[in-house]
Parts: structure tokens; sequence; C-alpha cells
């Protein structure tokens, strides 16, 4: 049965990386994961965002994709050293600091693909998106993140995708054959979020693509930009896109 997070929306799905920050957004100063981004991929029509969720010191589950400030402000310290007020305060001017859980209420229609990445913020978080979970893929490339995630959401099951390990077990069995194996792994998830290759090694198969859609699970590329690039992904089978290019993206896969 289909989840309902991936349930009566449009197809190919858009998934806009990071909420989505146009070149004026980024000129004005504005960066991803912040309530401007988010409300920049609403107010274009895309229905899904992807983002990422850290814990600050005083235990607010926030959206802020690396473990340390230095990339988005300039300041060296780690998320998990400045509580959400210090962190507020920097993003001040820089589009808004976004809290999971206002985020939640204030964008009651998006639908959300978070990403743990910080081991603190994954029970937390779980507990917040359980009373989301019909419209939320909780995920993180670490599987005791993802599981500890998913376990703190208890019965209300969100969507999920794999994890690393489950991804290079299911590129092995796609290459060696391994139906058995990668339907196992398979029936535990709802996408499969992959890029399309890493190091030059081809992660994207059409045997795993056919192998997904028999177990009735999505596959979504992270990483496109390209218009033609998605167009031939779409083509090739593929689910959904998460890209920078959000608004451009929604437009060109609905020709």
């Amino acid at each position: 049965m289909t989840h309902p997070y991936l349930a009566g929306a449009r197809h190919p799905r858009v998934l806009a990386h990071r909420g989505l920050v146009t070149a004026d957004m980024a000129a004005d100063g504005i960066v991803d994961n912040t309530v401007a981004a988010i409300a920049a991929a609403h107010a274009a029509g895309v229905e899904y965002v992807e983002t990422d969720c850290h814990l600050t010191a005083d235990g607010v589950v926030v959206l802020f994709h690396d473990a340390t400030l230095e990339r988005v402000t300039g300041d060296p310290r780690a998320v998990a050293d400045v509580t959400a007020r210090e962190l507020e305060e920097l993003l001040a001017g820089r589009g808004g600091l976004a809290v999971l859980r206002d985020v939640m209420r204030d964008f009651p229609k998006t639908r959300f693909n978070v990403d743990v990445k910080a081991a603190g913020a994954a029970d937390p978080a779980g507990r917040i998106l359980a009373d989301h979970a019909d419209r939320v893929l909780l995920t993180s490339f670490s599987a005791e993140r993802r599981a500890a995630a998913l376990a703190a959401a208890a019965l209300a099951r969100p969507a999920t995708s794999a994890d690393a390990t489950m991804i290079r077990q299911l590129v092995v069995a796609a290459r060696v054959g391994a139906r058995g194996r990668a339907r196992r792994l398979l029936s535990t998830i709802d996408a499969l979020q992959i890029p399309e290759r890493r190091n030059g090694v081809p992660i994207l198969t059409r045997r795993l693509v056919r192998w997904a859609h028999e177990a009735g699970v999505e596959v979504h590329v992270w990483g496109v930009d390209d218009i033609p690039r998605m167009q031939g992904l779409v083509a090739r089978g593929v689910d959904g896109i998460v890209t920078d290019r959000a608004d451009v993206a929604r437009t060109a896969l609905a020709r």
C-alpha cells in the first residue's frame, strides 16, 4: 500500500533540496534550510521539501544541514554548541531560523523529507514528526539514527527511505542478481533515494529501478539540477528528483 506521503501528489516528485533559494534570494543573503527557503518552495507550488535536522544546545530540533555554522554564517561553532536563540539571531538576516516543530505547524500542506544529521536529534525529531506522519518521510544516512527516529515516532509510522548501509547492500544485490535479498531490504522502505552514481560507479541501474518498483518502492535521485538530465532520469523510470532548482524542475517535469 502506498504511504500517504506519496499518495495524491504530482508524479514525478520534485523535492526542493533544503527548500528553494533562487539566485536573487542568494544575492540578498538568504541561505538554505531557512523559513524563507521553505516559503519560496511553497510559493513555487512545490509539494515536497527535502531538509535536515540537528539539535541545539538547549534541545531544540532545527533545520540545518552542516554540523557547524561555518558555511552558512561564518561562525565556526557546532550547531550543538549554540542555543536556538543564538542561532535565530545569526539567521535573522539570512532567511530566518527554521524550527522543526514550528515549520510543521506553519506549512501544513507541505510534505517534508527529513534527514536526521545528529544522533541527539533522532528521538525528539521522531516524536515531533509522529503527529505529522502522513506527510513526512523520516530518514538518515546513518542506520542507527534512522532506526532511533522511527522508533521515537512509534506507531505513527512516517514514510522512510534507505540508509547508507542499506543502499550499499541493495547496489551489491542488484549487481550480483540477488533478487530475494533485495526484496527483503526493499520491503522495509517506501522510497529509495540515491545518487545516479558515486565516484564514477553507477548506483542507479535498470535492474535496481525495476526491483524497487516491483516491491512498490519509489526511486528518487538526488543532486540533479540540469533539466535535460532530470527528464532523462524520469524517462528511465525515476519517480522523484531532489534538486536545488525545484521551481524550474516543477515546470519542466510537468511537461
